[in-house]
């Protein structure tokens, strides 16, 4: 079961992979879309992350197995991408990109669900077993991205039909997995109830009203990067003198270090959060969100290659401190009974309202500024909320506390 387990993940993340990080530079160099363009593409996940889960979720929970409709997501998300490999105009492309978003953002909580239930049915223990196994989802994502670069399918439509065929590969897979029981018999409650919203009450709390505001505005941050840097280091190729370096060359692989940065920054999470608290470590990720984004300004992919590596480390604590301890502080802070929405809530906050207005921003500061002024301008951005954030998020930790959090 492990195995099966494993390769689920490593196919869901892979699918992602496939073209997460080389779409910018496709749709920006092969398709000449403008930056405000290009981040339309990269909201595409807000606006799918706003609702599509929640509703994906309910579908699951009452009607259909969940690893049914983990199939049917994944191959509608395919038949999407794949019409989306043939189009060359924004009019008909940015449709299909996002059609087929909005049907793969409900599979990543899909793909958990099936997973827990399938350790469960087997007498495994979630806490123990399922983080091993989601490892290699991280690891199919890189895959990907290896693939994808070693090809040279990054500047090409090819991307799309690599990413549509293991979508179709995993949404049949995806039926092979053990049954997911289905709650018919659910008790009648209010459409607010029903959605998950009864968790938006947390904002009356100041303090949680104040967090949550601020991951937003950090989830801002989220899809620069994988919009614009793999175009960015490639653009560099127009220069001879920096025709042929492996930055240019291989620009996916070289940012695939952000992510083996991040499978390693999660385990740092538990002492940081035990030793410094919430307040500091999520200040830890801001700084390190100025570094990610100068470092990418100052950097070149000859005698300044150093930097850009030095950006994709930082990155693993940037998104991991965010996005991981954050998670983290909302179980801690949050009453049982809504806990699961709190945390909906939380993903609506930055993958969703931050990831969407952080795209299209950076489109329009990518047009207005060009590079390398737009990095700096993005690091001043996160050095204000940085900033801002110290001096109005007020919390006093309890080094035992997080020793409770049952995780």
């Amino acid at each position: 079961m492990k195995l099966r387990l494993i390769i689920m993940n490593f196919l869901q993340y892979a699918i992602w992979g496939a073209w997460l990080i080389s779409l910018g530079a496709y749709l920006g160099g092969k398709l000449n879309f403008s930056g405000s363009q290009i981040g339309s593409f990269f909201a595409t996940m807000g606006i799918a992350s706003l609702f599509m889960p929640a509703l994906v979720g309910i579908v699951a929970d009452r009607w259909i197995p969940a690893q049914k409709v983990l199939g049917i997501c994944h191959l509608i998300a395919a038949s999407f991408m794949f019409a989306a490999a043939f189009q060359t105009t924004y009019e008909t492309l940015y449709p299909l990109i996002l059609l087929s978003v909005m049907f793969y953002m409900p599979t990543i909580a899909l793909s958990n669900s099936v997973a827990f239930n399938a350790l469960t049915q087997a007498g495994m223990d979630t806490v123990k077993d399922f983080p091993p196994i989601r490892v290699f989802g991280t690891i199919g994502f890189i895959c990907a991205m290896w693939v994808i670069d070693l090809r040279d399918l990054g500047l090409t439509h090819y991307q799309m039909f690599v990413s549509a065929g293991l979508g179709v590969v995993l949404g049949l897979y995806s039926f092979t997995m053990p049954n997911c029981p289905v709650n018919k018999n659910v008790e009648k409650t209010n459409w607010v109830d029903t959605l998950g919203l009864r968790a938006f009450t947390l904002f009356k709390q100041k303090k949680m009203a104040i967090f949550f505001i601020f991951s937003m505005m950090l989830g801002m941050s989220l899809q620069v990067t994988n919009a614009f840097a793999d175009g960015y280091i490639r653009s560099f190729g127009d220069n001879p003198i920096y025709q042929g370096t492996f930055g240019v060359e291989h620009s996916v692989m070289l940012i695939s270090l952000s992510q083996i940065s991040e499978t390693l920054c999660i385990l740092l999470i538990p002492f940081f959060l035990r030793r410094y608290g919430i307040k500091k470590v999520m200040l830890i990720s801001m700084f390190a969100w100025v570094l990610r984004f100068a470092l990418l300004g100052a950097g070149n992919p000859g005698a300044g290659v150093w930097m850009f590596v030095l950006s994709m480390i930082v990155y693993g604590v940037a998104f991991d401190f965010f996005n991981i301890s954050g998670s983290l502080f909302v179980e801690k802070e949050t009453d049982e009974s809504i806990r699961s929405s709190a945390q909906g809530v939380f993903m609506i906050m930055t993958n969703g309202f931050g990831a969407f207005i952080g795209s299209y921003a950076a489109g329009a500061i990518v047009d207005t500024y060009a590079w390398p002024n737009s990095w700096y301008i993005f690091a001043a951005y996160s050095l204000v909320v940085a900033i801002t954030f110290a001096l109005v998020f007020k919390y006093k930790h309890d080094p035992n506390a997080i020793g409770e959090i049952k995780h």
